[in-house]
């Protein structure tokens, strides 16, 4: 019998593998997909879209992460990351800061194309997130 556990994390698997493949990246050729689920168990998925001024490329996370916000939930248990890198990739720095506005605790699975699999806590890859908290006492 397969857990509920493991039935969502199947499918945050594959929700992040399926945004993977529309994934914009001719310039670095590193698609990626994500897929968040919110505490509600609904899933949003994201993927990478680049552009011609490097800086202005948008990772899978935070598209997930704002489409997500974009339909009213702010509350997130869980994220897949797919990519088609030999080794499973975890979230840049911007990423995580963003997913810490959100879920610090936010647990993350990282899946490569040929089966190799990373699971990290956020707390543990940003484990002193500029947070709400430090704005306080602000002019």
């Amino acid at each position: 019998m397969v857990s509920d556990n493991a039935k969502s994390g199947d499918r945050l698997r594959e929700a992040a593998f399926a945004a993977m493949e529309n994934a914009y990246a001719p310039y670095s050729r590193f698609r990626v997909g994500a897929a968040i689920q919110a505490s509600s168990g609904e899933i949003v998925s994201g993927c990478n879209v680049e552009n011609a001024v490097y800086g202005e490329a948008l990772c899978a996370e935070r598209v997930a992460v704002a489409a997500a916000v974009a339909q009213g939930l702010t509350s997130f248990e869980e994220i897949a990351i797919a990519s088609e890198s030999d080794e499973p990739s975890p979230p840049c720095g911007s990423c995580r800061q963003t997913m810490s506005e959100f879920a610090p605790d936010l647990l993350i699975n990282s899946y490569a194309r040929n089966g190799k699999q990373a699971t990290w806590r956020l707390v543990d890859l940003l484990p002193e997130a500029f947070a709400l908290n430090h704005l306080r006492g602000r002019p």
